[in-house]
């Protein structure tokens, strides 16, 4: 044998014992960077990878909309400790108040009242729809890591990431609404949008849309139809919601007062409801009752003697707030229950 061909055995076995892996426990060699420890592994890391483009602009929108949210809290601020917080009866506050402000909370509550329909169509409706669509659900399956872990790491990585984004908005948003809340919107903390984009309603909300996408792209299996079922269940919801669902949260108020007399005078914060005319024993009229012809006469026939008027207090609107959370939370937790049976009992 050559010393030739010697050699390139040798130095064959030297690069190949090189090149081995060195066994685990063994230190690096002196000057070796240290492995990077990454913070996303495995199955999680090929799901964040798969949707990093979309959570790292949530990421970037939830982080620019606190600073512009808290650069917004000085300016208002500003102004109440210099006029005041307090409506005051003859409306000049609240007037200039609105002037200055409402453009601002307009374009705030807008931004938070969309956002549960946003992430509900562009990141729940595609998450499983694309992975049928484009049929890599079924190499994922083939794999050998379970279909349950698979979907639970599939929902829950990006759920989790809209969850704490969208508490992180609904906490610099409250923060920045409540010294003001007896003046944005006249005060009506209910119909304004101030009830959905504060407290625990927004990522109720964002979460119950998140799931219904999910269920709609699961059923349609094409990403189009389902961001356009999706978009379609909001805007029913929305309805459903601020029509037949927000009013009845909680328990109205009444407060009575003489047919003839001055009022009503409602605790400061409070959102009027509905108005009536009632007898003495308390017995309800509709507001309109014997408001043409001989007046007098006709509420003395039915015995009218009292106005009353049905309210909100600003104190109930916590109470409210998590009892619609809960709610939707529940409501949810059903929907991806649905899901996980679905993708456990048929073929994907």
């Amino acid at each position: 044998m050559s010393r030739n061909s010697t050699a390139g055995r040798a130095g064959t076995t030297t690069a190949a014992a090189d090149s081995a892996p060195a066994p685990a426990g063994t230190p690096a060699p002196a000057g070796t960077p240290a492995p990077r420890r990454a913070l996303l592994r495995g199955l999680p890391w090929v799901v964040w990878r798969r949707h990093r483009t979309l959570l790292r602009i949530g990421l970037l929108v939830t982080l620019a909309s606190c600073a512009l949210f808290a650069y917004q809290r000085i300016g208002v601020l500003d102004f109440l400790h210099g006029k005041g917080s307090a409506p005051g009866g003859d409306g000049r506050l609240l007037d200039e108040f609105q002037s200055r402000f409402t453009p601002m909370f307009n374009r705030d509550l807008q931004f938070m009242e969309s956002l549960p329909l946003l992430v509900g169509v562009f990141l729940g409706a595609p998450l499983i729809a694309g992975e049928r669509e484009h049929n890599t659900i079924r190499l994922v399956t083939t794999q050998s890591v379970s279909r349950g872990r698979w979907i639970a790491v599939a929902l829950g990585l990006p759920l989790a990431v809209a969850a704490v984004c969208t508490a992180l908005l609904s906490a610099a948003f409250t923060w920045l609404w409540s010294p003001a809340h007896n003046l944005v919107g006249g005060g009506d903390w209910l119909q304004s949008g101030a009830f959905d984009s504060t407290g625990p309603v927004p990522v109720a909300k964002t979460l119950f849309l998140a799931a219904c996408g999910i269920a709609l792209g699961l059923l349609a299996k094409r990403v189009v139809p389902a961001m356009a079922a999706t978009a379609v269940f909001g805007f029913v919801f929305s309805v459903v919601w601020s029509e037949r669902v927000r009013d009845r949260l909680g328990t109205l108020r009444s407060l009575s007062y003489p047919y003839d007399g001055d009022g009503p005078h409602l605790p400061p914060g409070s959102v009027r409801i509905d108005d009536w005319v009632s007898t003495a024993d308390g017995r309800l009229y509709g507001y309109g009752t014997c408001v043409n012809g001989d007046t007098a006469a006709c509420r003395a026939k039915l015995g009218i003697v009292n106005r009353v008027t049905q309210y909100f207090d600003y104190g109930q609107m916590p109470g409210m707030q998590w009892l619609g959370a809960g709610i939707l939370l529940a409501l949810t937790a059903a929907v991806l229950a649905l899901v996980v049976w679905r993708t456990h009992r048929r073929p994907l």
